[in-house]
């Protein structure tokens, strides 16, 4: 029987349970996807909801609307919080700031790997979003853009920080920064911004991405969570580093059970099955 994932949904971020442990998020808040305080809280409230929950080994974050991801963030949220005078001015707005960096960040805080699965209209804070994903799809229609220029601002919620450590074209990703400019799926693809452009639109790119996360699913939970840890352990630290911190984390992660489930699986040509990683992490 397989857990539902129903119940960690709010009034802006809908989670459902499409495969066994598969959970799909959804942003839906009509009629843009436009982010203001109270949806941005819940998306990281909701992720970080995720993260405690052991039969979750994959995740898809989507949009429910079917002709856009996000248009990015609610120009209504645009406001500076006002101190009595510049210094607790600035005090107060990196406060805001760091706290608005938290809840996207945990997307990336999340133990399982999530997939992102854009669409339609992608703009700004989509990009902060997408880019604190582990695996990352695009369909055909799609159109990027790094907006927080146009509004005279520099992304601040995690495209400056983590799209230069996933594109493989800096010159492309100043370029796009700096100007503010669309971007087409094919071009976000060129870059390696995503792995992958589906054909279509909405459905074909969730579908797309589901069946990504049935496959990452079916494995070793202890082995996918670890991977991903790790991964990210190298992309913030040096080669001698990460392998060091390596060798210390299998030295307990090769103990596991799955090991040897995988081995008899495959001995008698059979799919594996593993345990949870807890009953609550």
């Amino acid at each position: 029987m397989t857990d539902s994932f129903n119940h960690l949904s709010g009034a802006y971020v809908k989670v459902s349970t499409p495969a066994p442990y598969v959970a799909l998020v959804e942003l839906a808040r009509n009629p843009v996807n436009a982010f203001h305080e109270p949806f941005w809280i819940e998306l990281g409230q909701v992720f970080d909801k995720i993260s405690q929950e052991p039969t979750v080994r994959a995740v898809v974050l989507a949009s429910a609307l079917p002709k856009l991801f996000s248009a990015g963030i609610d120009f209504t949220a645009l406001t500076v919080h006002q101190g009595s005078d510049p210094a607790r001015t600035a005090f107060l707005m990196r406060k805001h700031i760091l706290g608005f960096q938290d809840c996207i960040s945990a997307i990336e805080r999340c133990p399982y790997p999530v997939i992102a699965a854009t669409h339609g209209v992608a703009y700004g804070l989509s990009i902060d979003i997408i880019s604190a994903c582990d695996v990352r799809y695009a369909a055909s229609n799609v159109v990027f853009a790094i907006k927080e220029v146009d509004v005279g601002l520099a992304a601040d919620i995690g495209t400056l920080a983590r799209l230069p450590k996933i594109a493989g074209n800096h010159s492309l990703v100043h370029e796009l920064a700096y100007t503010g400019r669309n971007f087409s799926a094919a071009e976000a693809e060129k870059m390696g911004l995503v792995s992958r452009v589906v054909e279509g639109s909405r459905d074909e790119v969730v579908a797309a991405a589901l069946e990504v996360a049935k496959l990452i699913a079916a494995k070793s939970p202890v082995a996918v969570a670890g991977t991903k840890h790790l991964l990210l352990h190298a992309r913030d630290h040096s080669v001698r580093e990460n392998l060091e911190y390596t060798a210390t984390w299998n030295s307990a992660m090769l103990q596991t059970q799955d090991l040897m489930d995988a081995v008899k699986a495959a001995q008698k040509k059979q799919q594996p099955k593993f345990r949870p990683l807890s009953s609550k992490l």
